[in-house]
């Protein structure tokens, strides 16, 4: 059936594993946890084996009726899990999927992850998920929504703030969740066993240290196809008192982990590569559309851009090093700002 996801955590401790989960959305955070939630149920179970296939448009839907057919050496309960970025399995993909769900394999869980979601990608497939087991869609919250999703995640970490501190937090993060739940982790570590709720006062002190984390948020900004919030980011950065020098670092790293994803995708081998550089999973989507959002060749030219920078902002170079970054971050945001970078 289909749930949502209040529903899906009241249920995953309530009930046996069904054959099937569908957990989509497009907050990848919220897809993560609640797959992390079954796994963990899955090894209190006994599931002790894991295979994991990565679906992209080469795959062979064989795989997964062949894995599952085979005997397993060293667990007689098995987790298999499909990661399907796109949300779109295809004619061939979901009919194996109807397939499996009118007939799954004794002691078996298949877990269907997705990070691209919306009403257009459910169908006979989906419908056969929700008979077998269950589909969870997780919708991006809504800004009203951000702040009782802040207060919840403070109190699982022990924490307690203000209405008007939890408010800051959330123009803070300006509905980034990952960035939201870092900043959460954060601040248990600076004001974990107080009982004292955090004050605006205490809040504004508490993230001010968190400015190392913005830099990863302001590239993924920039990553998910978001010039104005990058661009906002950057503009905090400067105003604390970063300097350029400090950045390209980290901006570079992630410029010339594209390079390589993006040629990747265009081999038709983009998952493997994503395995490769460690990508995490909760971020793979971003970095799908920030690689299929310019070639390969746009993406040498941002990783020599980033060097140019770098000797400007070092004193080696001609230019306003600000303004080069930022027209940087627009023009890796929007394919139709790359102009920029030769003005």
């Amino acid at each position: 059936m289909e749930l949502r996801p209040a529903q899906f955590e009241r249920q995953l401790g309530a009930e046996p594993l069904r054959p099937v989960y569908l957990v989509a959305g497009s907050e990848p955070l919220l897809v993560q946890e609640a797959a992390d939630a079954l796994r963990a149920r899955a090894r209190e179970e006994g599931y002790g084996e894991r295979e994991v296939f990565d679906v992209d448009t080469d795959f062979d839907w064989n795989r997964l009726s062949q894995g599952m057919a085979s005997m397993s050496l060293f667990a007689s309960r098995r987790l298999f899990e499909l990661r399907m970025p796109s949300g779109k399995p295809g004619k061939e993909g979901a009919e194996a999927l109807r397939e499996y769900c009118a007939k799954p394999p004794p002691d078996t869980v298949l877990l269907i992850t997705t990070q691209d979601w919306s009403r257009k990608h459910a169908g006979k497939w989906t419908e056969a998920i929700a008979a077998a087991g269950h589909l969870v869609v997780f919708w991006p919250l809504k800004s009203h929504e951000l702040g009782d999703w802040l207060q919840r995640r403070l109190r699982s970490r022990g924490l307690v703030a203000t209405p008007d501190a939890v408010q800051q937090l959330a123009d803070r993060v300006e509905g980034n969740l990952l960035a939201a739940a870092q900043e959460v982790d954060k601040l248990a570590l600076l004001a974990g066993g107080s009982r004292e709720a955090i004050g605006v006062v205490r809040m504004e002190q508490l993230v001010a240290d968190s400015s190392r984390f913005d830099v990863f948020a302001m590239v993924d900004a920039a990553l998910a196809g978001e010039p104005a919030r990058a661009v906002r980011m950057l503009a905090a950065l400067r105003a604390e008192g970063e300097q350029v020098a400090g950045l390209m670092p980290m901006v570079a790293r992630e410029v010339l982990a594209l390079c390589k994803l993006s040629r990747a995708a265009e081999a038709g081998r983009l998952a493997a590569a994503m395995r490769e550089l460690h990508v995490w999973e909760s971020k793979q989507a971003a970095y799908r559309r920030a690689a299929e959002r310019h070639p390969p060749s746009r993406w040498e030219a941002f990783a020599a851009e980033c060097g140019r920078i770098d000797r400007s902002a070092k004193g080696r170079g001609d230019g306003d090093p600000w303004l080069q970054l930022e027209r940087l971050l627009v023009a890796i945001a929007d394919a139709r700002a790359r102009r920029l970078l030769a003005s």
